[in-house]
C-alpha cells in the first residue's frame, strides 16, 4: 500500500499565514516552572560563507518568528541587523534570539565565520550547551572550520553538523565525510543521505525513520511544506531503498561501536534489523552528549531544503542545560541561588550598556541587587530583556538555562560571574568545599571566563580636531567593554592614541563604527604588526632591593631564570621553583608576597627591551624570595620587574612576528601566480590540493607579507580567487628581516 503524506508543519506555518510570532513570552510564574529540559542553548558555527544567517533565518521563519525570508546578499536578514553587516554581507557581531520548536525553547546565538572576529565565537561557544557546525558541501572541511571546531573542543561543546548547499555544483556528501574524519578527527555519523547531488540535489533520506522528504519548490510556501514516504512503500525505488537500507545498517554498526548500550540490544536480538529509530535516536542523543562521534545532516538552506529536519535533530539530540555540568555551577544549583554569566556586552544608544547573561542556576529579576564575584563589586540590574537579534522583548524574570539581557550593569565586564550577594556565593563556595573535602580557601569562587586572543594589528587613531577627543575616548571605552579583543594604549613617547585588533578588517569595522555610531570624526594612521619579543639565552638573576620610604625600610631579594620556550606562546607563566630545595622554601612565603612578586613580573614582560613589544616564549622560574618585615606589597611588585629586566637586558632579546595559515581556491591557470607570489613574500607552500576543478593553496605566510592582500590576489587572479587566514604561530625573525622591520617601526636603520 502507497502511503504518501503531504507534511505540513501545521502550527508554526499557520502562524507565519497569520503575520503571529511563535515565541510566546513567558509570565513570572511559567518561566519560574518552565521544564528546562526543554531548553536548548545551541550556536551556529562555521567557515565565512558556508550559509549561517541563511540557515538561522529559515529557522525563524519555519519556526514563524519572521513572516518573510531575508537574504545576506540582500542586506535583509533578522541576525545581521548591523549596517556594517548588511553592506559587507558578513557576520560581524553574535546575535542571540529565542523561539520555539516542538514544544522546545531554542536560544540561538548566529557566530561570525570570518577570522578576525573570532572573539565573538569564543565568547557565545563559552556559554553554549550545543552547535550546529555547518559545512558548504562543496568545499568541505575549511580552514576557519576547523579554528571554530578547535574553539568549541576547548569548551567541550557538542556538536552536530549540517552539510549545507548540497545543490551547489561539485558537492561532494562523501568526501565531506571523508574530510570530517581526516581534518577534524571526528566519527561522522550520516543520518541522512541526499537525493542527488548538485543541481539534481531534491531532498534527503531520513536513515533514522527510513523515509523520504522531498521539498516543494514553490515561492509560496518557501520550503515550509514537504513530502514524507516510507521507503517500505512499494513503488520506491528499489536502488534508493536498498542503499538507504545498507548505509542504515551501517550507521547502526557505526553507533553500536560508540554506544554499550545499543550494541547491548543488537547483541540481545541478534539482529540489526530490530533497532527501532527511537531506539536508533536515543543512542545517537548519548553518543552526541558524550561527543564521541557526530551525527552529520545535509540539505540546502538557500532552497529552503532540510532545514526543518535540522531543527527536530536540535531538539533530539542536542543537550538541554540539565545535561551540562559545571561543577561550580552545581554547588549555586543545589541551593538554588542566582549563577549567571556574562558574555557580552552591547551598547545600546538608547538604553545604555546591555549585559548579556548565561543564567546557569536561580532566577534574575527586574531591579535586583546582583553581586560581581570576580571584580568583588555590588550592583543593581535596571530592565530585564529576551533578545531578538536587535530587538528587546522585556519581561520581569527569567530563571535557569536562560539567556538574559540586562541593562544597568555599569562595571560588568566579559567572563565576570554574578550571584545575588556575598553570602550566596559563600554558602556555594562552602558546599562545594564540603563535598571535596578540601579547604573553603582552594576553592575559586567564579566561572572560567573567556579565552580573549591576543591582537595582530595595531595603528594609531587620531581626531580631525580638539572637539572630538573627549568622545572618542568614551567610544573606544565603550568598543572595548563589547569587544574585549579590541586593546587601546596610549604610547606615551608620542603620545599618540593606539588601537590593536585581530585585523584589517575588524579595526576598519571599529573606525566605522567610531564614525557612524559615536559621530566621532576620526582617522587611523598606517596599520603595522604586532611583534613580540623573547629572549636569546637562558639566564638567571640575583635582585637585592633594599630603600627606605618614608623612614620605612623595603628590603627584597629575588632570584629568578629565564629560559627560552618557543612552545610557551602567549602570556608566560610564572612558575616556582626549577628545584625541590627552592619549591620548599617558597612554600614558606606569604602568598600575598607570591602575587605581588608575580604582578610585578607580568608588568615588566608586557613591553620588552628592544621596542616595548610584549614577551613571549620562555618560561619564567622565582627560585627564591625573601622580603623584609614591613616592606610594602608594591616594593615587592617593583622588585620583580627589575629583576625580570635586568635577566632580558642581560640575555638579550629578538623580534618574533605572527605567521597566518592561508588558503586559497582558484583556478588552474593562475596558480603559478600565487605560488610565485608567496615565495616573494616569506610564505612557505604547505600543500596544494584540487577541489572541484580549483587548485587550493595552503601557506604559511608573515602576517606583515599580508598586508593588503586582498587586493593583491584580486589583481593576479582578476577578481575570480577566494581566501581566508587564521593565526598559526609567533616564530623568529631572521636578523635581516629584524633589521627592515625596526627601520619600518622606528624610522632609524639597525
Amino acid at each position: 500500500m502507497r502511503i504518501v503524506r503531504l507534511f505540513q508543519i501545521t502550527d508554526h506555518y499557520q502562524r507565519i499565514k497569520r503575520g503571529s510570532c511563535a515565541f510566546r513570552y513567558l509570565s513570572n510564574h511559567e518561566a519560574s516552572k518552565r521544564n528546562v529540559s526543554k531548553t536548548r542553548n545551541i550556536g551556529i558555527m562555521a567557515h565565512i560563507d558556508a550559509g549561517k544567517t541563511t540557515t538561522t533565518e529559515r529557522m525563524l521563519y519555519y519556526a514563524g518568528v519572521i513572516q518573510s525570508l531575508g537574504e545576506v546578499h540582500k542586506g535583509d536578514t533578522v541576525m545581521d541587523y548591523m549596517d556594517q553587516e548588511r553592506a559587507r554581507g558578513i557576520t560581524i557581531t553574535s546575535a542571540s534570539i529565542t523561539f520555539s520548536w516542538m514544544d522546545h525553547e531554542i536560544n540561538l546565538v548566529d557566530t561570525p565565520g570570518h577570522v578576525d572576529f573570532t572573539t565573538e565565537v569564543e565568547k557565545a561557544l563559552r556559554v553554549l550547551d550545543g552547535a550546529v557546525t555547518i559545512l558548504d558541501a562543496s568545499a568541505g572541511v575549511e580552514a576557519q572550520t576547523m579554528t571554530v571546531w578547535r574553539q568549541a573542543d576547548r569548551y567541550h561543546v557538542p556538536r552536530i553538523i549540517y552539510l549545507n548547499k548540497m545543490d551547489k555544483p561539485g558537492a561532494k556528501f562523501t568526501d565531506c565525510l571523508n574530510q570530517i574524519e581526516s581534518k577534524l578527527k571526528s566519527i561522522p555519523l550520516p543520518l541522512h543521505y541526499p537525493i542527488g547531488e548538485g543541481r539534481q540535489f531534491k531532498g534527503i533520506v531520513d536513515l533514522v525513520n527510513l523515509t523520504i522528504k522531498k521539498w516543494e519548490v514553490d515561492k509560496t510556501s518557501m520550503g515550509a511544506m514537504f513530502s514524507i514516504r516510507s521507503l517500505t512503500d512499494g513503488d520506491v525505488n528499489n536502488e534508493i531503498k536498498s542503499t538507504a537500507l545498507e548505509k542504515r545498517l551501517d550507521l547502526i554498526g557505526k553507533v553500536a561501536d560508540l554506544d554499550d548500550e545499543l550494541a547491548g540490544l543488537i547483541l540481545e536480538r541478534e539482529s540489526f534489523e530490530n533497532i527501532t529509530p527511537s531506539e536508533l535516536e536515543q543512542a545517537i542523543r548519548r553518543v552526541t552528549l558524550e561527543q564521541t562521534g557526530i551525527a552529520v545532516l545535509c540539505g540546502s538552506s538557500y532552497k529552503n531544503i532540510g532545514v526543518q529536519p535540522l531543527m527536530d535533530s536540535i531538539v533530539s539530540y542536542l543537550p538541554s542545560p540539565k545535561d551540562r555540568h559545571h561543577e561550580f555551577v552545581e554547588a549555586y544549583s543545589a541551593n538554588n541561588l542566582l549563577c549567571a554569566l556574562a558574555f557580552k556586552i552591547q551598547n545600546d544608544l538608547q538604553r545604555g550598556p546591555l549585559t548579556f547573561l548565561r543564567i546557569y542556576s536561580g532566577n534574575i529579576e527586574t531591579g535586583d541587587k546582583v553581586y560581581n564575584v570576580t571584580q568583588s563589586k555590588p550592583e543593581k540590574t535596571g530592565r530585564l530583556y529576551i533578545a531578538k537579534a536587535d530587538e528587546l522583548a522585556e519581561v520581569s524574570l527569567m530563571s535557569e538555562g536562560s539567556i538574559a539581557v540586562v541593562s544597568g550593569l555599569k562595571q560588568v565586564v566579559t567572563g565576570d560571574t554574578i550571584t545575588s550577594g556575598v553570602a550566596a556565593m559563600n554558602t556555594a563556595r562552602h558546599w562545594l568545599a564540603q563535598k571535596k573535602g578540601v579547604p573553603e580557601s582552594e576553592m575559586s569562587p567564579v566561572l572560567a571566563g573567556v579565552q580573549i586572543p591576543e591582537p595582530v594589528f595595531f595603528c594609531s587613531i587620531e581626531t580631525s580636531s580638539l572637539m572630538y577627543e573627549k568622545p572618542l575616548e568614551q567610544a573606544l571605552a565603550m568598543l572595548q567593554r563589547e569587544d574585549p579583543s579590541l586593546k587601546v594604549t596610549l604610547d606615551s613617547e608620542t603620545g599618540q592614541t593606539v588601537i590593536a585588533g585581530m585585523g584589517e578588517l575588524h579595526l576598519e569595522v571599529i573606525l566605522e563604527r567610531i564614525r557612524t555610531d559615536y559621530r566621532v570624526d576620526a582617522s587611523f594612521g598606517p596599520y603595522q604588526v604586532a611583534y613580540k619579543e623573547t629572549t636569546c639565552n637562558d639566564c638567571s638573576n640575583n635582585f637585592i632591593l633594599d630603600k627606605t620610604v618614608a623612614g620605612i625600610k623595603n628590603y627584597v631579594q629575588v632570584n629568578m631564570s629565564l629560559e627560552l620556550d618557543l612552545s610557551q606562546q602567549g602570556i608566560p607563566s610564572v612558575e616556582l621553583g626549577q628545584s625541590k630545595e627552592s619549591r620548599e622554601h617558597l612554600a614558606t612565603v606569604s602568598p600575598a608576597h607570591l602575587k605581588a612578586i608575580k604582578r610585578g613580573i607580568s608588568s615588566a614582560l608586557s613591553a620588552g627591551p628592544l621596542l616595548s613589544f610584549p614577551v613571549t616564549g620562555i618560561r619564567v622560574f622565582v627560585n627564591s624570595l625573601d622580603v623584609g618585615s614591613r616592606t610594602t606589597e608594591t616594593m615587592i611588585s617593583a622588585a620583580g620587574a627589575q629583576c625580570v629586566a635586568q635577566l632580558l637586558r642581560s640575555g638579550g632579546t629578538r623580534l618574533m612576528e605572527p605567521f597566518m595559515r592561508v588558503e586559497i581556491s582558484i583556478d588552474g591557470k593562475y596558480l603559478h601566480a600565487v605560488l610565485a607570489d608567496f615565495s616573494q613574500h616569506r610564505a612557505d607552500i604547505l600543500d596544494v590540493t584540487e577541489r572541484n576543478e580549483l587548485k587550493v593553496v595552503v601557506a604559511e605566510s608573515p602576517l606583515s607579507e599580508l598586508r593588503g592582500y586582498s587586493k593583491r590576489i584580486r589583481i593576479l587572479t582578476s577578481g575570480t580567487a577566494t581566501f581566508s587566514m587564521e593565526f598559526s604561530q609567533y616564530k623568529l625573525m631572521t636578523a635581516f628581516d629584524e633589521s627592515a622591520a625596526m627601520k619600518e617601526i622606528t624610522g632609524i636603520s639597525m
